[in-house]
Parts: C-alpha cells; sequence; structure tokens
C-alpha cells in the first residue's frame, strides 16, 4: 500500500528532512518573490488607457497587457510547482525570479504593443513559479513552529501586492511614464534573487521524488483546458455568449482529457488519487470558495459605495482599502494565532469570520448606519480572510510529503485564481441580476442596495457550505 500523502497527525510524510533553518533573510527573499507576482497582477489595470494612446490601439487589443500575465500564471502554475519538486524548488526559484525580473525589463523597453504582450507572458512564466514555490519553500526557511506566521507574512505581502499594485502603477505611470510601471520590479526583482541564492539553503537529493518524471502532455492538456476556463470566465465584458459557452465546452473536454491522461503516464503531473486525500480536497475547495467570495467585496463594493451611499470616487476609494489595509496588517498576528491554536482550529474560526461578514455585508442595507455600516462588516470579513489563509496555506503545506510541495502549492495558488476568476464573472452575474438592469453603474440606489443585499447572501451561504466541508475534513 503508497504511503498517504498526509498523515494522521499532519506531519512530514518523509522522514529525514529536518534541516537547520535558514537566516531571516531567508524569509524577506521569500517575502519579496510573493510581493512583486501579486503586485503586477493589477499594477497594469489603471494603465490600460495611457497604453492605447501609446501604441495607437483598441482597448480590446489592449486588455491582453493584463490578460496575457494572468492566463500565463494560471495554465502554468502547478506545472512549475511539479518542476521544482524534480528538479529543486530552490534552484527553479531562482530561474523563476530571473525570468520575472528579466522579462520586467523587457516590458518596459517595448516599443511594439505585441513585444510587450509577450514579455508580460513570459513575467507571467516567472511569477507562476515564484508563487508555486514560495509558499512550498517555507519549510526551509523557518522552523517548523513558525511556519504559520511565515505563511501569515506571505499572506500580508500578497494583500499589501495586490492592493498597491492600481495605486502604485496610476502614480508611476503619471510621473514617469508607463514603462516604469514595469521598471520598478527590477531593483526589487535583482534583490530577490540575491537573498534567495544568498540565505536559501540547499535541497538534498533524498528530498526529491524518488521516481522523478515529467509529464509534458499532462502539462500541456492542462494548460489548454485552464485558459479555456479562464478565458470563458473574462471574455464578453459580463455577458455569457457563444463564445464564451464554446470556450467552456473546451475547457471540460480539456479537463477530461487530462484526467484521462494522468491514469497512463508513469510519473503524471497531478496524481488523481491524491485528490482522494480528504485534507487536500478539502483544503482546495475551501480555499476556492473563499476565494470567490471575497472577490464579491470587490464587484459589488464600488457600486454600492458610488451608488447607494453616493460616495464620490475618492472617498469610494479610500473606503474600498480598508480591506486591503486589514489584511495586510492582520496577516503576521494571524499567523501567530494558528502557531499557537493549530492549523485546523484556526481555519473554522477563520471561515465563521467570513460568514459573520458577509452576513452583516448583507444586511447592512436594511440599516441607516451609511459608511460605518459597510466598513465594521469589511473589517470582520477581511480579519477572517488573513485567519484562513494563514491556517489553510499551514495546514496543507505542513502534511504534504517533502517531494509533493511544489505541485500541491501550485494546486493551491491555482484553486485560488480559479476562485478569483470564477467569483469575478458568477457574483457579477448575480449582482446585475439581482439589481435588474443592464446598466448597473446607472441603476437606482434601492436596486443597487437590494443587488447587494442578494449577492452577499449567497456569499455567506457559499461560506456555510465551507464551514461544512472544514468540519467534515477535521472529521475525516
Amino acid at each position: 500500500m503508497s504511503k498517504p500523502l498526509v498523515s494522521a497527525q499532519g506531519e512530514c510524510a518523509i522522514e529525514g528532512t529536518t534541516r537547520q533553518p535558514a537566516a531571516p533573510w531567508a524569509l524577506a527573499g521569500l517575502a519579496l518573490s510573493m510581493l512583486l507576482p501579486s503586485l503586477d497582477t493589477s499594477i497594469a489595470n489603471t494603465s490600460l488607457p495611457l497604453l492605447a494612446k501609446a501604441f495607437d490601439a483598441p482597448f480590446q487589443q489592449v486588455q491582453w497587457v493584463v490578460l496575457a500575465y494572468l492566463l500565463a500564471i494560471t495554465t502554468l502554475i502547478v506545472g512549475a510547482g511539479r518542476l521544482g519538486d524534480l528538479v529543486g524548488r530552490r534552484r527553479l526559484l531562482l530561474v523563476g525570479i530571473f525570468c520575472f525580473t528579466f522579462a520586467s525589463m523587457l516590458c518596459g523597453v517595448s516599443g511594439q504593443l505585441w513585444v510587450l504582450i509577450a514579455a508580460r507572458a513570459e513575467q507571467g512564466l516567472g511569477a507562476a513559479i515564484m508563487l508555486a514555490l514560495t509558499i512550498a519553500s517555507v519549510s526551509e526557511a523557518v522552523p517548523r513552529d513558525r511556519i504559520g506566521r511565515a505563511m501569515g507574512l506571505l499572506g500580508t505581502m500578497s494583500a499589501i501586492g495586490t492592493a498597491l499594485g492600481p495605486s502604485l502603477g496610476g502614480v508611476l505611470a503619471a510621473a514617469f511614464g508607463w514603462p516604469a510601471i514595469f521598471l520598478v520590479n527590477v531593483p526589487l526583482g535583482v534583490l530577490a534573487f540575491v537573498l534567495v541564492s544568498r540565505h536559501m539553503p540547499r535541497e538534498r537529493t533524498a528530498d526529491k521524488p524518488a521516481s522523478a518524471g515529467f509529464d509534458p502532455l499532462g502539462t500541456v492538456l492542462l494548460a489548454v483546458a485552464l485558459a479555456a476556463y479562464a478565458l470563458a470566465m473574462t471574455l464578453g465584458h459580463g455577458k455569457f455568449g457563444a463564445l464564451n459557452l464554446a470556450l467552456l465546452l473546451a475547457a471540460v473536454a480539456g479537463a477530461a482529457l487530462f484526467a484521462y491522461a494522468q491514469t497512463q503516464v508513469a510519473a503524471p503531473l497531478i496524481r488523481l488519487s491524491m485528490l482522494r486525500d480528504g485534507d487536500l480536497s478539502a483544503g482546495l475547495a475551501m480555499s476556492a470558495l473563499v476565494s470567490a467570495v471575497m472577490m464579491t467585496t470587490l464587484v459589488v463594493g464600488p457600486f454600492y459605495l458610488s451608488r447607494a451611499l453616493g460616495l464620490a470616487p475618492l472617498w469610494a476609494g479610500l473606503v474600498l482599502s480598508s480591506g486591503p489595509c486589514v489584511t495586510a496588517l492582520s496577516g503576521v498576528p494571524a499567523g501567530r494565532l494558528v502557531d499557537r491554536l493549530g492549523a485546523r482550529r484556526t481555519t473554522v474560526l477563520g471561515l465563521i469570520g467570513i460568514a459573520i461578514g458577509t452576513s452583516l455585508l448583507s444586511l447592512s442595507t436594511l440599516w441607516p448606519l451609511g459608511v460605518a455600516g459597510y466598513i465594521g462588516p469589511i473589517v470582520i470579513t477581511t480579519l477572517g480572510y488573513a485567519l484562513f489563509q494563514a491556517s489553510n496555506n499551514t495546514a496543507m503545506m505542513t502534511g504534504v510529503a517533502q517531494g509533493q510541495r511544489g505541485v500541491v502549492s501550485g494546486m493551491l495558488s491555482l484553486s485560488r485564481n480559479l476562485g478569483l476568476v470564477t467569483g469575478a464573472s458568477a457574483m457579477a452575474g448575480i449582482f446585475a441580476w439581482a439589481v435588474g438592469s443592464g446598466d448597473v453603474a446607472h441603476a437606482a440606489p434601492t436596486a443597487v442596495a437590494f443587488g447587494m443585499r442578494t449577492t452577499f447572501g449567497v456569499a455567506a451561504a457559499l461560506m456555510v457550505l465551507a464551514i461544512r466541508v472544514s468540519a467534515r475534513r477535521r472529521l475525516g
């Protein structure tokens, strides 16, 4: 009988992997490796009008500056994690940082739009490697009893990067021109490369899988399926048409072919038996559900604040920044709580916090509390999110065999990305349906308030589902 992926006590399934923790500078290198790809997820969004003007191109072409990056991450992140398990996570992480940094320089000096898009795709490749292997490398950088706070720090870096991206991109583009939004990565990338190369310990040969082998066919099939799904959820500007349906069917077919191919090779990209592990499948499912729910705040919040509460764009932006700020500030304290109480218990606490917060957001439209009625529940929701992220990441990565950490980390990041993509599409659709108008930006305040109440009601129901999944995992 094969050894289970996760032991009952959550211990690493491979013996003899205890090592001397690296210096704190190693964790600093990992933190930068999480910050940079998170920053570039959103840094170019506010500069799309400038890019359209600079390259004299329509928006349909310029939007690929954003899509190329996101698609590269989504389609390649699992393969990057698996390759890291085979060739060494430290070595491949350095390759990813170099690739990301070099591509950032290419983006900044691009003279043609197609060159910029190609460089962004290369940047996405580097980002996929960094995101997959940063979380997987935490156990080499810190002692076991500090993994929770390290995961909390990485969650903080992710939140800071995502929240800071639009504003930093706007400031840099206005002050120095659009190339600056990409060139700012170069010195930070060089610093991350130096920190990781000098301070991250090298892996031992015994830590790598005995049956080393890469699955190129499975990697391609998974990438095609994920690309089709991501495009189906993002193209069409909120309208699900024939093209979206065709892409969704292609994604289903690609997923079926991928699943079949995994049963035919000796060293598959993802062993399907892994998904029968209750801890792993539950962790991935909860990650996707939570990400979809958190996307609701970004989809619905701006319309509610501007239309229902009548806030000016500046004040609406400040209110919206409260959530990311809370996440950034609470990441490390949440990680310390995980180390103290245990990952499984704090996972449930985090989910309960999100459920309470989203329920209050749904009910806030019935109370005459204005902005305070929005900020209070958002704070509760984001505190729960920070606790969930730190605890779920810790539970999954400390219970995984050493030779599988890269691919599991990639699957974890993929579940988060797919949750965000699905949430953006599905929650926007629910909100538009509840508002009852195709032009939500000009809908009546009462209609927008009802849409907010309905959408966050659905979000709270999804969190109840996630709590049930977590309870089953603890019992299983």
